[in-house]
């Protein structure tokens, strides 16, 4: 069954606008596939501007638990203030961050990692996130080019086929009806459908790093096996535990756990089927020291799982005809690549482009890559070394790590050379250009 949320309608019709200034051409319809942080930035943006969206989500409804994500630097900051969701994302912050410890098999501490090394500016939940992502999305904008098209959810439901026609992009859905579109955006993360359908196969476009990691909350029977936010480390694993300050009245919330793991390969395992992921999960933890064995107990208890690679992906051109891509699915890399700051900026970027660009979609996503491209790529490479930061394959990498987060100094540049990539572009002002004379912010 498809879930409808809501669908949304435009206001009024609006006056011709005074020549030179620059709209969406009416009743263009946009199919966004993924509603989890890129797909709802895309669709308020678009919105915005005046298109008629579509959001397509596999999962039921919005997805809850997983980790924290986070912003950083002037340009994630800037797309959050003019989203108008930057004091939200702030109210519900997961606090104000508190030291990692990694530890020894029997308790003792080794290294400190700073609550800024993970937690950037601000963060936040991904689910807490999404959700607010999607209720912005369907709050209608009070000033702005155009009153305000709010999009349309569908949960529950995925596409099967993509087929580009003269003047739109026929989709198939495994249980909707077939409906056609001016423009398909994938916005549906590392293993998204979009590009499989009109790019080229997962193989083809993702390269897995060497590293799985996972997440889940503790079940309200762990004890105090979460109390202190603690990291053990064995040579190629890592598994974490912790609670977070903001969730402390939660009724039954005794913490979290983030494990992160090598492997040479990649590991077979169905996406769909989260006990499938969990032998994974607890085949690789398989003898190891301290609580683990606690902890993975727990693991077959959780309700919520998220896991997957640390992988990148390299797309050679994130469009083909009327179709493109965003974020993870054009330029993720899993962790450490501030690949959620990354979504945000993209679908800023996309949606601007479109509305300058009108009807001429080629023009909009080439100008969207170009100014893109390089930035998202910068911050790419941060993922290349979060497998090995966090998991050390030896236990002298391991004894490295702990005595480079020793050393004050270290610390700080790394922290400032993060600031620095995510920082990296310059966004123009996308709501004055569409309805006035041009701006830039850096």
């Amino acid at each position: 069954m498809t879930y409808e949320v809501t669908a949304g309608h435009p206001a009024t019709d609006r006056p011709d606008r005074a020549r030179g200034e620059r709209t969406a051409p009416p009743q263009r319809t946009v199919l966004i596939s993924g509603a989890s942080v890129a797909g709802p930035a895309l669709a308020y943006w678009l919105g915005r501007y005046g298109y008629r969206t579509t959001v397509i989500e596999l999962a039921p409804a919005l997805r809850g638990g997983g980790f924290a994500v986070d912003f950083r630097g002037a340009a994630h900051r800037a797309v959050l203030e003019r989203m108008g969701v930057l004091d939200a994302i702030r109210r519900h912050r997961t606090g104000p961050g508190t030291p990692m410890t990694f530890i020894d098999g029997q308790g003792r501490d080794l290294a400190t990692l700073p609550p800024e090394f993970a937690a950037g500016e601000v963060e936040i939940l991904r689910s807490e996130l999404s959700r607010l992502l999607h209720e912005h999305s369907l709050t209608p904008p009070d000033r702005g080019p155009a009153p305000g098209v709010l999009p349309e959810y569908l949960f529950g439901d995925s596409l099967t086929s993509l087929t580009e026609t003269a003047d739109g992009v026929h989709a198939t859905f495994e249980r909707g009806a077939p409906r056609t579109f001016d423009l398909v955006i994938g916005a549906d993360g590392l293993h998204s459908t979009v590009r499989r359908l009109a790019f080229a196969p997962e193989e083809r476009c993702v390269s897995h790093l060497g590293y799985y990691f996972a997440a889940w909350d503790l079940p309200a029977g762990a004890g105090d096996l979460g109390a202190r936010p603690v990291g053990y480390g064995e040579p190629g694993r890592l598994a974490t535990v912790g609670r977070l300050p903001r969730r402390a009245g939660e009724l039954g919330y005794t913490g979290e756990a983030f494990c992160v793991f090598a492997s040479e390969g990649e590991l077979p395992y169905d996406r769909r089927d989260i006990r499938s992921q969990k032998r994974v999960i607890a085949r690789a933890y398989e003898g190891a020291g301290w609580r683990t064995p606690e902890l993975l107990d727990t693991l077959w208890q959780a309700d919520d799982l998220y896991f997957d690679s640390i992988s990148r992906v390299d797309v050679p051109h994130w469009s083909t005809g009327r179709i493109a891509l965003l974020g993870d699915a054009a330029y993720g890399a899993t962790l450490g690549g501030m690949g959620t700051g990354s979504a945000i900026v993209g679908a800023y970027v996309l949606a601007g482009e479109l509305a300058l660009a009108g009807a001429d979609h080629r023009t909009a996503f080439a100008r969207y890559e170009q100014k893109l491209r390089p930035y998202v790529t910068r911050c790419q490479e941060g993922g290349r070394g979060a497998g090995e930061f966090f998991a050390p394959t030896t236990q002298e990498a391991i004894d490295a790590r702990n005595t480079a987060l020793n050393t004050p100094s270290t610390v700080t540049a790394m922290l400032e050379q993060g600031h620095d990539v995510s920082a990296a572009i310059k966004l123009e002002d996308y709501p004055s250009l569409v309805t006035g004379p041009a701006s830039t912010v850096g």
